[in-house]
């Protein structure tokens, strides 16, 4: 039988089902979707590819899912370092934001983050920021899946005046989106402190009527629980429950001041909480209790934030500071295994933005989005287990390959979408404009 793509593999690791890795296997992909799975010897007599990958030292996975972005903010990469959230945000990310928000920043912004995230073996992000319209454009330009937030914020900007500026700016992205398959939508309501209870009100309305998650952040910060509770008596997920937001749709970024009963609440209502371990620890948020949440039944994917707060996009990463950071949070070794990290952020996260059918782990019927990892480097030999040296010691250098809707997006390191030489010189201008001195 011909096919578009088979590609042989000495690991792959489907993620579902659960701690299996299948030896000397072959993926098979045909109409952008896998179509089998099988013993490379068989794959051999079953099956002729127009493609045919041989990966002798790779482990394959489904690719990994970056649950919560601010992708063009990659721009402002290490302009204001080792500051806490407040003061990062009101004297200097909004003021160069401010200043400099377009559809020119957001889109090579975008250009550099989705370069960054292929590179890495990201192949879906969740995204929160200005001008959608551009970043999904980007999107479906460079052929990443994405789920792209229609932001909502009380406050003008360079994109929309008011919330329901806002929400009227994302309804007509919404529409516009429909035909397409690899990028849809969210509401992104930036936070309970900077959208007031009418919109969120609209908001949950909406999300109900069109099956649209709603991604938010919440309990980010101690200050911003103290300070909610200081002006209205509640905690912000007091105040989301009352306003009927905390629903399957609900996905909770940060999530780092939690009582026992908050989680137990959370758990009930089938909300998924997005865990940005490398943020929160850079900014000093606070600790999201995530063993706590995984044995209350609640779903955690995970996610970067922005790389102004980060500093990078790197999933695998991620993965080995969440698995690291659980275990000390919980003050247990077992707590967050390898195989838990990993699955954090692939099938969780498809599971949290509604895509599990689509992605989030290699199953036949699926969509081929699948990454290879080269095992053979020093760093990661000797190898016993293929899944904790990927999460505890690999690096994202080691992706070679990666493909979505089985385009292959990255060969041998090598980025097919982009020409780097003008993405490099486009990033240097913004960094000499970010960087002048103010008027």
């Amino acid at each position: 039988m011909l096919v578009d793509t088979l590609i042989h593999a000495r690991w792959i690791i489907p993620v579902e089902p659960e701690f299996v890795t299948y030896e000397h296997h072959t993926l098979v992909i045909d109409g952008g979707k896998i179509i089998d799975l099988l013993p490379t010897d068989l794959a051999k007599q079953q099956y002729q590819g127009t493609s045919t990958e041989n990966l002798e030292n790779h482990a394959l996975l489904p690719g990994l899912i970056n649950c919560h972005t601010h992708a063009a903010m990659t721009l402002l990469r290490g302009i204001a370092d080792d500051l806490p959230l407040m003061v990062w945000l009101q004297n200097h990310i909004w003021p160069l934001e401010q200043k400099w928000m377009s559809e020119a920043f957001v889109k090579d912004g975008t250009d550099l983050a989705i370069a960054e995230m292929i590179l890495g073996g990201t192949t879906c992000f969740n995204d929160m920021y200005f001008f959608p319209e551009i970043t999904a454009r980007q999107v479906l330009q460079h052929g990443i899946r994405a789920k792209v937030g229609l932001i909502v914020i009380d406050f003008p900007s360079a994109w929309a005046q008011d919330s329901d500026d806002y929400i009227a700016k994302g309804l007509a992205l919404h529409e516009q989106l429909r035909p397409s398959g690899l990028c849809s939508t969210a509401f992104a309501p930036h936070a309970p402190y900077t959208v007031s209870d009418g919109a969120l009100q609209k908001i949950r309305v909406l999300a109900d009527e069109l099956e649209l998650p709603v991604h938010i952040h919440v309990h980010e910060t101690l200050h911003e629980v103290e300070q909610a509770q200081t002006e209205s008596g509640q905690r912000p997920l007091q105040r989301l429950r009352g306003l009927g937001l905390l629903t399957p749709s609900l996905l909770a970024v940060h999530m780092t001041q939690l009582t026992a009963g908050e989680i137990s609440l959370f758990a009930e209502s089938g909300a998924h909480i997005v865990h940005c371990p490398e943020s929160n620890l850079k900014l000093a948020s606070g600790f999201c209790p995530v063993a706590q949440c995984l044995a209350a039944g609640i779903n955690v994917a995970l996610g970067t934030d922005g790389a102004a707060s980060n500093n990078d996009l790197d999933m695998l990463g991620e993965m080995r500071t969440a698995a690291l950071l659980g275990k000390a949070v919980a003050g247990d070794a077992s707590a967050i295994p390898a195989m838990t990290a990993l699955r954090m952020a692939t099938i969780n996260g498809a599971k949290a933005l509604g895509l599990d059918a689509t992605c989030g782990s290699l199953s036949v019927g699926k969509a081929a989005d699948v990454i290879a990892i080269d095992l053979n480097h020093l760093e990661t030999q000797p190898l016993y287990c293929p899944i904790s040296q990927i999460v505890y010691a690999a690096s994202r250098q080691q992706v070679t390959d990666v493909w979505v809707a089985g385009k292959r997006l990255l060969k041998q390191r090598e980025l097919t979408t982009f020409n780097i030489d003008s993405l490099k010189e486009k990033i240097a201008e913004w960094q000499q404009r970010l960087s002048a001195l103010p008027d």
